[in-house]
């Protein structure tokens, strides 16, 4: 098959044979990976959640690896098997149905209201789901695909009531991020199965309904920038790297301020370091490439890329 057969051919499928254009899906595992070419043994660059909405870009000629972005900017190539393709009206009754929300860092969703049901999937924490009704002590919820299943609801929350409940203060953040201690790295992750620096943020935030830029780099570029450790307040960023020529920033990676000279981040695990060579936390390798903070809810809503689910525009369309 020659190169413009391939791109009519993929053009076809992906307009589907009804004629409206399949350009949306939803993700339809617990985790999605994102590749940078499309194929399992490419590098993996972000993740996606079960229930995130996606726009396709265009897919492989074999119609296999659908080229997809996600909320937050992010594009990449993913197995047709991870996501449920849309169409427009299809994708729009997803977004406008009740969610449920996954809290829990991991459970199980079962093919009966039982806790000795058979598993259907695994889920983790910010997943969310159809919900579609409540027996006993589980949810009934809807997959993207359409799979009925049960979960517990010790381990979720109806959306709307999840929503209304989040405490999105600084503090609030902190402990939702000292929950996630001892949790592995896993370059490109985000999500409780283990994440980068930039997916510890983000995984964190995310369970607080909050989506800011993916990478450190672009956390760094947008967020205020706070050149004094005296001024930093517990819950901003921190950056580290190194200074180019001309005082350009490179940053590398990044975490939450705790207060006192102290930090949690995700480098091999998600862990506590800090920048007082006095403390027994102290943290010599990053406290030599510390390069300032950067503070970010004033800009939630109020800034490009500073989103939450409720105003993002891929959860309304």
């Amino acid at each position: 098959m020659n190169k413009l057969n391939g791109i009519i051919l993929a053009a076809l499928l992906l307009t589907g044979p009804w004629g409206f254009a399949q350009n949306r899906g939803v993700v339809d595992i617990s985790v999605c990976n994102l590749r940078d070419r499309a194929q399992f043994t490419a590098e993996m660059v972000s993740q996606a959640l079960l229930g995130t909405p996606v726009h396709i870009l265009e897919s492989d000629p074999d119609n296999s690896w659908p080229l997809v972005q996600t909320p937050d900017g992010y594009t990449g190539w993913v197995h047709r098997d991870a996501i449920t393709r849309l169409s427009a009206d299809d994708y729009s009754a997803w977004n406008a149905a009740p969610k449920l929300v996954i809290t829990a860092f991991e459970t199980t969703v079962r093919q009966e209201p039982s806790r000795k049901g058979e598993a259907l999937s695994d889920a983790v924490a910010g997943d969310r789901l159809v919900l579609e009704g409540r027996r006993g002590a589980f949810y009934k919820v809807r997959f993207p695909d359409g799979r009925i299943g049960w979960v517990s609801r010790r381990d979720a929350c109806p959306l709307e009531r999840w929503r209304s409940g989040l405490d999105n203060s600084a503090g609030a953040i902190i402990s939702t991020a000292l929950s996630f201690l001892g949790r592995p790295y896993i370059w490109a992750g985000m999500s409780p199965k283990g994440m980068d620096c930039s997916g510890f943020v983000r995984s964190v935030l995310f369970m607080h309904d909050i989506i800011i830029p993916r990478d450190a780099g672009p956390m760094a570029a947008t967020s205020e920038r706070i050149n004094s450790i005296d001024e930093l307040n517990p819950g901003d960023l921190v950056f580290f790297g190194r200074w180019a020529s001309a005082g350009v920033p490179k940053v590398s990676h990044v975490g939450f301020y705790l207060g006192e000279g102290r930090f949690i981040h995700c480098l091999g695990l998600v862990k506590i370091g800090s920048l007082d060579p006095s403390s027994p936390e102290y943290d010599a390798y990053n406290a030599g490439r510390y390069l300032f903070g950067g503070r970010f809810l004033q800009l939630i809503d109020k800034a490009e890329g500073y989103t939450t689910t409720g105003t993002n525009p891929y959860y309304s369309e």
